[in-house]
């Protein structure tokens, strides 16, 4: 009779991973929780007062509405300059492919403090983008292009793009290039192939990135203040202005795990559609 192995053994390589995943994740959210749920910044009563007061205001909501916003829109813009990236590493040859992986890892190598300032700098009234639209006589007078929502939005998906980049190459190089000689053949045209073809069965990269993108967006506090010069306040320097700021350290706490559970429910709905989806796909 085969013995069935233990499960407790089984399990005993992933206890280290546990561990810290123990004491980094679970152990400081309930921390959160704990000092949510004070009343004053005294620490000496306890309700859901910072709860209230969260929805009772609409500032707190707008900021909470524009991160989320901030997040979707560099997601679906690093998803438009992701997929040319993409298609061009499946059509280069093999010293070409090298060149563009190195293109795309560079930036995930560099600090993201540098990659911001180097956006400050490109933005700037001198900057790059200034100097060459007034070299060209395309503006009279340099444009503000830094600390505005564009701006912000421009940087956050070119530092971002790599986690976008990655997961859709992974899905293009997985077609089996006979789909789309044979839709070639069938007389469709490329961008019938593109949107007929390619970009189904790449929806699960797609997806990967544009959560992936969308998380990292909504919490780069450095790429935030620096490009954003502190004037668009979005969650992170939000949360970090009552922590540090004010000392409301409840608030700050109540902010954090809203903002958290915000963010997760996001990713959660996108994960579901995407996946009944593609299973009415599979099933067609």
């Amino acid at each position: 009779m085969r013995r069935r192995p233990d499960v407790m053994t089984g399990l005993l390589p992933a206890m280290p991973l546990a561990v810290v995943f123990l004491f980094s994740f679970v152990v400081p959210l309930l921390v959160l929780v704990f000092l949510s749920l004070f009343r004053t910044p005294q620490f000496t009563e306890m309700g859901f007062d910072q709860y209230v007061r969260f929805a009772g205001e609409g500032y707190n909501l707008k900021v909470l509405f524009d991160t989320l916003l901030l997040g979707v829109e560099v997601a679906l813009i690093a998803l438009v300059l992701a997929y040319p990236l993409g298609l061009a590493y499946v059509a280069a040859p093999p010293l070409g492919r090298t060149a563009i992986t190195f293109l795309i890892l560079l930036p995930l190598l560099t600090s993201s403090v540098v990659r911001t300032f180097a956006w400050i700098v490109i933005l700037g009234r001198e900057g790059i983008v200034n100097s060459t639209m007034l070299a060209f006589g395309l503006w009279d007078q340099p444009a503000r292009l830094l600390y505005t929502w564009g701006g912000m939005v421009l940087a956050l998906a070119q530092i971002q793009l790599p986690l976008m980049v990655l997961p859709i190459i992974n899905s293009l190089m997985r077609i089996d290039g006979n789909l789309t000689r044979a839709a070639e053949g069938l007389g469709a045209s490329r961008f019938r192939i593109l949107f007929t073809v390619i970009l189904p069965l790449t929806l699960p990269g797609a997806v990967a990135g544009w959560l992936l993108v969308f998380a990292a967006a909504v919490t780069a506090f450095i790429t935030q203040t620096l490009v954003g010069g502190g004037r668009i306040i979005l969650m992170p320097l939000y949360i970090y202005q009552q922590a540090m700021g004010v000392q409301e350290w409840p608030f700050s706490a109540a902010l954090s795990l809203i903002f958290t559970v915000a963010v997760i429910g996001i990713v959660a709905a996108v994960g579901a559609v995407s996946r009944r989806y593609m299973r009415g796909v599979d099933a067609a």
